[in-house]
């Protein structure tokens, strides 16, 4: 069987009826045995229990979509956190990159900005890993571990002797901290139905958005007050923090491995098996799905375009994001006179314009999709959540041209600040898109989030050169250019066209 067999969706009488899915295969169709009533034949008999199974499982309350509006916001709040924790840890250390350079005689611009986006390069290959495991061993326990090691990680960076060491515990930092990034998508879909999962989708955005926002305005004052290693010792504090509130209150989402461990701690797991026959045989071999689930994510990006241009999308974005973080202290230091503590908060323009974004994006996106819906006999469809990027897709070039053509004409130093905050306002999220299309929702969060980190590091790697090349004008005139070829034509291609790309394809609902 191919891979590509092995990912098509499973049928009616599957167990992946939580949105987020075990592959099955198909069982015979009613059609083929015709009559009235129940059927004596075998293969009905086995049928017919399996969709009593499933219809028990859709009113069972330990399905996640049936738990308490508590429980549920309880688990997206410390997924949430979780989230927060890590984008945190990305940039935190951003305002003290000059204090870096001096501390371990950095002279190279190349090799200081690595110390900041390595952990870029390490938050695209996690989630490939990450992300199948949460599909076999559930969400919970890969969130919680994740976070565990961030708190070891977050020290090393702090004690580092080395540039060497430096970079080589912020890139094992980046790798447990991806744990959120990859799964939190996918605990939003165990959880709400399409319909409900863009309030719950928002908050759990907030934290890769304004996390990497809000982070270098606290680590500006910590490294110009006390040092930039205890930057490293406030993040691995509140990762700690976050596994005292997270461990013993957050539940395990992912439905097939909650029904998989209730039938293996039955009275008789062997009739359980009988009764579960799907789930005992997708997590039969751990090997072969983990296989199966790391090669998701570049099929994804390979073989579907509405996959790969979505997420090149997200990543452009992200990689123009840490651009700014990677220059922003120098340019304000050089050009205004900004000390890290007050350069920490040239940083809030893009924290308060993602903020803004989230809420109101949030609050579009499901007016849109709800009026939208209504006008389908009340069925919805992934393309209307295209409608809220529509709008944010025209902001980013304005904001891109106006901070960089105050930053180049040296006017006064709020004009930057504010291109930056309607350049971040025009950042919706592109997440719930993917989340209700893909038939694996972490699979195809995973894979944006690789697309996404890979050009978050790289892109500060060449910013200074290429400031000092074009100028922030012609920079920022580049990147303005790019975002409108990016993020105009193609949502509105994905709008109208979207829905019979997914109906060929075998990797989307």
């Amino acid at each position: 069987m191919s891979l590509t067999e092995e990912m098509r969706p499973a049928t009616a009488a599957s167990y992946a009826s939580s949105a987020t899915n075990v592959p099955t295969t198909e069982l015979p169709s009613h059609a083929e045995h015709p009559g009235h009533g129940e059927s004596a034949l075998p293969e009905d008999k086995k049928e017919e229990a399996l969709e009593n199974l499933e219809e028990d499982w859709e009113d069972d309350p330990l399905n996640p979509r049936n738990w308490s509006f508590g429980k549920k916001w309880t688990a997206v709040s410390i997924v949430s956190l979780y989230t927060f924790a890590s984008p945190l840890a990305s940039s935190m250390m951003a305002p003290g990159l000059p204090e870096v350079a001096i501390r371990y005689g950095i002279t190279d611009s190349t090799t200081l900005a690595m110390t900041l986006s390595i952990f870029l390069l390490s938050f695209a290959l996690g989630p490939l890993i990450l992300a199948p495991l949460s599909e076999i061993y559930g969400r919970t326990w890969i969130l919680h571990i994740g976070n565990l090691f961030s708190i070891a990680f977050n020290f090393g960076c702090a004690f580092a002797p080395n540039t060497g060491a430096l970079i080589g515990f912020r890139f094992l930092s980046g790798l447990s901290g991806s744990a959120p990034i990859a799964i939190g998508g996918g605990s939003i879909g165990d959880l709400f139905s399409e319909r409900d999962r863009a309030s719950a989708m928002a908050v759990y955005s907030l934290g890769p958005l304004i996390g990497p926002a809000i982070g270098p305005v606290a680590g500006g004052f910590i490294a110009q007050t006390i040092g930039v290693k205890y930057v490293f010792v406030v993040i691995a504090a509140f990762n700690a923090l976050s596994s005292v509130i997270g461990i013993p209150l957050l539940k395990e989402t992912y439905a097939p491995v909650i029904r998989l461990r209730l039938a293996k701690h039955s009275a008789d797991p062997e009739a359980a098996a009988k009764r579960h026959p799907a789930l005992m045989q997708a997590h039969g071999n751990n090997w072969h799905v983990l296989w199966v689930n790391i090669t998701r994510p570049v099929i994804l990006l390979t073989r579907s375009f509405i996959c790969f241009i979505l997420s090149l999308y997200m990543a452009f974005m992200y990689g123009i994001y840490y651009l700014m973080f990677a220059t922003f202290a120098s340019f304000f230091s050089s050009t205004y006179g900004f000390r890290p503590g007050v350069g920490g908060l040239a940083y809030l323009g893009l924290g308060i314009g993602f903020f803004v974004a989230t809420l109101f994006g949030a609050k579009f996106a499901d007016q849109v999709y709800h009026k939208l819906s209504e006008r389908n006999g009340g069925k919805g469809k992934p393309e209307m959540r295209i409608p809220a990027l529509f709008f944010g897709s025209f902001f980013v070039p304005i904001g891109l041209f106006w901070y960089g053509w105050s930053a180049e004409a040296k006017i006064h130093w709020i004009m930057p600040i504010i291109g930056s905050g309607i350049f971040g306002f025009g950042d919706l999220p592109i997440q719930l898109y993917l989340v209700d299309t893909f038939t694996y929702a972490a699979s195809a969060t995973a894979a944006a989030s690789v697309f996404r980190s890979l050009l978050g590091f790289i892109f500060p790697l060449f910013g200074k050169q290429m400031y000092d090349r074009l100028g922030f004008g012609g920079a920022n005139s580049l990147l303005a250019g790019l975002a409108i070829v990016l993020g105009i034509p193609f949502p509105v291609w994905i709008y109208y066209k979207g829905e019979a790309i997914r109906a060929r394809s075998s990797l989307t609902h």
